[in-house]
């Protein structure tokens, strides 16, 4: 059976220790069944080990192989689409409930932290950069909604104030959200793996699902075994493909690409990043970037519809960083690689129900980190028999892309070349 490793990255070179988990091969019974082992699979197992569940997690390749090892690593609030855009959608008694839970993704991320003692080189301290006046306009609102929300950790930075916490000249102003943050993404997921471990859950690698046999015990079969369960939790998200057809139909993968330089040393980490923030600008393609707990920079944006691969990353985002930082102009990169997220149409995630065993989430657009530690938990609550939570999400529209999947990607990309020339010109 093929063996996949992680891709070349920071991250998978910087990885924690990790004890061997072997391919499953043979048949288990188990209350929960959770597909992927990213933060969605991962969240969505510890909270159902918490509440006494029975749970096998099978993953395809390694833990965190896909987005959630891969990322930049940032913890943003909200969603990729913000709570009045929402709000315009479903109105605002369902808007209120999902506004509520728009910032509770970071403080689990911190509660697991802490609780299962996960080394992830967690820092407090985000900032969202303006590089025009709209932007800043744009920034000023979201502080007044998310205040609205009860979300009160922000502080709006006029240029002054912005040049003291990144060493950068394109930004007229921004906002910092102390309850954002960054963390060594790896190293989360697996320290999490480790916690479903601990508790008692059993995690399956190399185990990619090939064939869901659906009915009242739902059968999730793999090339060497079957897991039969009371539920299942699909969480495969952009590494799915298509077992799930109906998932597939509304949704895209897309990628994103990171580099990482070499170390920069104490005294050019400080100045480019004083207080070890982690920064994304506001452009629709927008970038962000941050420091490594041995101070190199990580820098990631752009996005490469249908999820293909790049043949040369480090060409297309060092112009990227190199604009944001001259000073870097000598500075060796020393990782360059590409992953990918799930894009919808409405840029909101999907969750829902498939028959009455067969539980979803997918979809966060670009927005991951945070919303999957909240699916999982939302997941957790409904199979429990708590719904209102779950039917939130599950009550979201969602439409296919135009054209099908054959089309999709050069419509999306379409739209992305309107918005960035929206950013380009301040329009």
């Amino acid at each position: 059976m093929a063996n996949t490793p992680y891709p070349e990255s920071y991250y998978a070179a910087s990885a924690n220790a990790v004890p061997p988990r072997p391919a499953l091969q043979d048949e288990v019974e188990t209350d929960v069944c959770v597909i992927g082992a990213g933060y969605t699979g991962l969240s969505s197992a510890l909270f159902l080990l918490e509440n006494g569940f029975r749970v096998t997690v099978l993953e395809a390749a390694k833990v965190g192989f896909g987005a959630s090892g891969r990322n930049g690593g940032q913890i943003v609030n909200s969603y990729s689409r913000d709570i009045d855009v929402i709000e315009r959608s479903v109105g605002p008694k369902q808007a209120q409930l999902l506004g509520q839970m728009a910032f509770e993704g970071g403080r689990i991320i911190r509660e697991r932290v802490a609780k299962y003692n996960i080394q992830c080189d967690l820092k407090d301290g985000g900032v969202f950069a303006a590089l025009t006046a709209k932007q800043m306009g744009h920034l000023e609102s979201q502080k007044r909604l998310w205040e609205r929300f009860g979300h009160t950790q922000l502080e709006l930075l006029d240029q002054r104030r912005i040049r003291e916490v990144v060493a950068c000249d394109q930004y007229v102003g921004g906002m910092l959200d102390m309850s954002g943050g960054h963390i060594h993404p790896l190293n989360l997921a697996l320290g999490e793996a480790a916690a479903v471990e601990s508790l008692g859950g059993t995690i399956h690698e190399q185990s990619p699902a090939v064939r869901i046999e659906r009915g009242a015990n739902p059968v999730v079969h793999t090339p060497q075994g079957k897991v039969r369960a009371k539920f299942i939790i699909v969480a495969g998200n952009a590494y799915l493909g298509n077992l799930v057809p109906e998932l597939a139909a509304k949704s895209m993968p897309c990628g994103t690409q990171v580099i990482t330089t070499e170390p920069l040393g104490d005294e050019l980490a400080k100045a480019l990043l004083p207080q070890d923030y982690c920064v994304e600008d506001c452009d629709y393609l927008l970038d962000y970037y941050r420091l490594t707990g041995d101070k190199r920079l990580i820098f990631g944006g752009g996005v490469v519809y249908g999820a293909r691969d790049p043949a040369n990353i480090e060409a297309i985002i060092r112009p990227k960083m190199l604009k944001a930082f001259p000073q870097l102009k000598d500075v060796k990169i020393d990782y360059a690689w590409t992953g990918n997220f799930l894009l919808t149409l409405s840029r909101l995630p999907q969750v829902g129900r498939l028959g009455d065993n067969i539980y979803y989430s997918q979809g966060c657009s670009g927005h991951g980190v945070t919303y999957t530690h909240l699916a999982g938990k939302v997941l957790a609550e409904a199979l429990r028999g708590q719904a209102e939570r779950f039917d939130a999400f599950a009550d979201l529209p969602h439409y296919p892309f135009p054209g099908g999947q054959l089309l999709r990607t050069p419509f999306a990309a379409l739209g992305a070349w309107y918005y960035g020339l929206r950013d380009k010109f301040g329009m």
